[in-house]
């Protein structure tokens, strides 16, 4: 097998097969085929990607066909709010089709079937007929309208269609085998009464199609040649094969092309939801302000919270296509759109819990405007001008009177660098009643060649402009929160999941559009809610710099520090000596391991100081695990405030340019 031949996914071997064995590749044609009965999700992101990705490799048209077959949960709005997701994925559809396009021709099918002897009409109660159906391991039983006369079905047909029943009635049944092993086989329902307003069709139809008998059928109608949905699908490949070459014997001279049903695993996210009747509830009992909360999972609440269209692609083409389902870390989501808004978004400064600092030696009423850049990781991104005068705001966590060297920002007596201005030394404090410290006196240095180990940032108080930050976190606080049998998904939710900010931010920001996407510096990303206003600026927080719950995960050292001391060794090791250690065989781990690995170096990075990390900068290229933990570390003492100075620039900069996907992706992080 070729080099190539490997790199195909097995959706994309069966294509390539087909096509070897005589497929004419301009046959090639798929389809994304959602329900229009709620907004789609990142679950959803997956099966498009597929389908158009398949589109776009082999040039072949992809249909967005709406499956609308139940009126009673279907709306205009999810289909205008589907078409807006798939275009801002950056997808074009062939085709926009509907599944009610094709009721008249799937009701013609249904009467043939009833001329053939292989549909009837059942007039039992739902209890009977589920009583009738058998279960897994034992075979139902014929029921007794299954021998109705080919006149009886096909008059009592017709007068369903013309409104003559009530809902429950009577249903039309396919006529297959109700003793077959697969329970989906066993004369499952083609059509009920509901009388109810179609988004489309309005009232002309009082008999709707059921989802399997009108999705294999609208396949074939559109000559879709590879029908390609989600593993719990799979049972009904069979039905739709039946289905289908029933209807194949009525129309094979119009429609020659027999589509192909093959079954992908599905996306699962950890923390998350994809029930659309879940998200419903969460919309309904106002858990969340609508479908487009920013702490939905729903493709229009991603691209509210600031997601990128790139991310989501990079996402599920980092996932991959799968024949078993799994769950995946919310965690590599969230590094795909750190990753994209690393090289994109404009670096800005805000503080979002202010301490006033007062530079005393600095003349009174001076302001000078001094040069940032906008992005380092993008040339051609330019810089802007800060104000800078006496009086600044910086984050409250950002000062401490007292701290150790493992403190890299401001203290009594300590100096740290204003980013894009000058070196500080914190003098003294003014404290409320409280104690609480409400003013910070420093002075200041125009010596910026001075070495100092931390950087904070900071806004002019003068010039600063009043947000309003909306810092989302997780909706949920357990991994699985809908598999629980003893308990309700809603049990779990975060009740932190939105902390809403009064903060501070530099005055390039009154400019920003809704939607605008930026760094707030060691602060994470942020975008221009849709409720911003010219008078009211308001931010969503997309994610932070770093993912801060792999540290809130604790890390189990006990058991480690009781077998040592049985030994009568030391009871615990230096924490960067685990650091190196957890680091030499990172490469060689899976993916899963990987992770739960790196939550340990994270945690232990908070115990280390820059002089142990530093010599391990100049670690050999060849040692590339031990450079991936070195650069984590690394990535927790910046947020702490740790300047970038040389040796640190020198390190990522060396690690931007390795061969090691991994670590090139934890430097760009840096």
């Amino acid at each position: 097998m070729s080099e190539e031949r490997k790199s195909l996914n097995f959706l994309e071997q069966i294509i390539e097969e087909d096509l070897a064995n005589g497929m004419p590749k301009e046959n090639l044609r798929f389809r994304f085929p959602p329900e229009p009965n709620g907004y789609l999700h990142i679950g959803h992101t997956k099966a498009i990607g597929i389908s158009f990705g398949l589109g776009e490799k082999y040039n072949a048209p992809v249909n967005l066909r709406f499956d609308d077959t139940n009126p009673a949960k279907e709306e205009q709005e999810y289909v205008d709010a589907i078409k807006e997701d798939v275009a801002w994925l950056g997808y074009k559809w062939d085709k926009e089709l509907y599944s009610s396009d094709y009721f008249q021709q799937l009701y013609d099918w249904a009467v043939q079937l009833i001329k053939d002897g292989k549909a009837y009409v059942d007039s039992q109660s739902s209890e009977a007929m589920a009583e009738q159906k058998g279960t897994p391991t034992q075979p139902g039983i014929d029921g007794p309208y299954r021998n109705r006369t080919v006149e009886e079905n096909l008059d009592l047909f017709e007068r369903m269609k013309a409104g003559e029943f009530e809902e429950g009635e009577h249903i039309l049944r396919a006529k297959i085998d109700m003793q077959h092993p697969n329970m989906l086989m066993r004369d499952p329902i083609m059509y009920r009464i509901l009388k109810k307003h179609h988004h489309r069709t309005g009232d002309d139809w009082c008999i709707y199609p059921m989802y399997d008998w009108t999705h294999g059928e609208s396949d074939y109608l559109e000559q879709v040649s590879h029908s390609l949905c989600s593993l719990e699908f799979k049972p009904h490949r069979e039905l739709y094969n039946w289905f289908k070459d029933q209807v194949y014997d009525y129309s094979k001279t119009e429609y020659p092309l027999l589509p192909k049903q093959r079954e992908f695993a599905r996306l699962n996210l950890s923390y998350t939801i994809m029930s659309k009747r879940k998200l419903l509830q969460l919309v309904n009992e106002k858990v969340v302000v609508g479908w487009d909360d920013p702490r939905m999972p729903t493709i229009s609440g991603l691209r509210r919270r600031g997601y990128t269209p790139a991310a989501l692609r990079k996402f599920v083409e980092t996932v991959g296509v799968a024949k078993r389902d799994n769950v995946i870390d919310v965690s590599l989501l969230e590094f795909c759109i750190r990753e994209d808004l690393n090289k994109t978004a404009p670096r800005v400064m805000a503080v979002l819990d202010p301490v006033k600092v007062v530079i005393t030696n600095y003349p009174q009423g001076k302001e000078e405007w001094l040069d940032a850049e906008n992005n380092p990781e993008d040339e051609t991104a330019g810089s802007r001008k800060v104000p800078f005068s006496r009086e600044i705001y910086i984050e409250k966590d950002d000062f401490k009177e007292e701290a150790g060297n493992k403190f890299f920002r401001l203290k009594l007596g300590g100096e740290v660098r204003l980013k894009n201005a000058y070196i500080i030394q914190a003098n003294d404090v003014v404290k409320d009643a409280n104690g609480e410290v409400t003013e910070i006196h420093c002075t200041y240095s125009e010596d910026t060649s001075k070495k100092v180990k931390g950087t904070l940032h900071w806004v002019s108080i003068k010039h600063a402009v009043k947000a309003e930050v909306r810092e989302y976190d997780r909706l949920f606080m357990d991994e699985a929160p809908d598999s629980h049998q003893d308990k309700d998904f809603m049990d779990f939710l975060n009740p932190d999941s939105l902390k809403i900010i009064e903060a501070y931010v530099e005055p390039s920001l009154v400019e920003a559009q809704i939607g605008d996407r930026f760094q707030f510096q060691r602060l994470g990303y942020f975008n221009v809610d849709n409720d911003a206003t010219s008078d009211k600026l308001i931010f969503n927080k997309t994610v932070g710099l770093r993912d801060t719950w792999a540290k809130q995960k604790p890390v189990n050292t006990q058991n480690t520090t009781q077998k040592a001391q049985q030994k009568n060794q030391p009871p615990k090791k230096k924490a960067i000596d685990v650091i190196q250690q957890l680091g030499k065989k990172y490469t060689n781990l899976p993916e899963a391991k990987q992770q739960k690995v790196k939550t340990e170096i994270l945690e232990l990075a908070k115990e280390i100081s820059y002089e142990e990390l530093q010599p391990l900068f100049n670690t050999a290229v060849k040692k590339v695990g031990t450079r991936i933990a070195v650069a984590l570390a690394l990535g927790v003492l910046l947020e702490e405030g740790l300047e970038k100075n040389t040796d640190v620039q020198e390190f990522i900069d060396k690690a931007l340019e390795d061969k090691n996907d991994i670590l090139v992706a934890e430097a760009q992080t840096l």
